[in-house]
């Protein structure tokens, strides 16, 4: 299982998979549906919003295992 940084590198790799831009962190936050400095917090305590990804999987009908494991 990944942790919280290989989340999120999955995560921004999936959001850029149709675009040849850079995803930032801002980029995630609103795809997950959560504040920039809420996201901030999340991200200084290495705590990964579960809730939040498989919402947004569910949303983007993306298998959470893509993001999740390897």
């Amino acid at each position: 299982m990944r942790d919280f940084h290989g989340v999120i590198q999955e995560l921004k790799v999936y959001l850029a998979s149709d675009k040849k831009i850079k995803i930032l962190d801002k980029d995630v936050a609103s795809a997950l549906q959560i504040s920039q400095a809420n996201f901030a917090t999340i991200k200084r305590r290495n705590s990964t919003p579960y809730e939040n990804i498989l919402i947004f999987c569910k949303r983007e009908e993306l298998c959470c295992n893509q993001i999740f494991f390897e």
